[in-house]
């Protein structure tokens, strides 16, 4: 059992880590454009109805992303990941009113999944981080 729990600690991080740094590096990113042209992922509907430009809107999306990604690292994983499954989600949707990048909107769907997994494992962690707290209280209560 000890070895179970350690891949899934291992696969824990992983996801903590890829979920909290990632979107920190791609909402920085929306001041510099160096990984991306940001602005043309965004669906000409959305385009639309905005009120502020694209450039301007997505500098908007660099903050929340940065802030996602820094409350998936923080001790707020749980939240912060669920933050991260609807934004991802989100963007799905916007790529598939582009009329355009079908393929990205499945990727952001997959990496989705692997936000509301990091969830469920960290309520699976903190679970047993509560249990092992009544445990020795309970032990110590009794050598009272």
């Amino acid at each position: 059992m000890q070895d179970f729990d350690q891949h899934l600690n291992a696969g824990w991080w992983a996801l903590r880590i890829g979920l909290g740094v990632g979107p920190i590096i791609t909402g920085i990113d929306k001041y510099f454009n160096k990984l991306a042209d940001w602005s043309m992922y965004l669906s000409p509907i959305a385009t639309k109805v905005l009120p502020v430009s694209a450039t301007t809107f997505m500098h908007i999306i660099g903050v929340v992303e940065i802030a996602a990604g820094l409350i998936v690292l923080s001790r707020w994983t749980k939240v912060g990941s669920y933050i991260v499954m609807l934004w991802l989600l989100g963007i799905a949707v916007n790529l598939v009113t582009t009329g355009m990048f079908y393929d990205l909107a499945m990727r952001d769907v997959e990496i989705a999944i692997g936000a509301f997994a990091l969830s469920q494992l960290t309520a699976v962690r903190e679970g047993q981080a509560v249990v092992r707290q009544g445990t020795a209280s309970s032990t110590f209560a009794a050598s009272r």
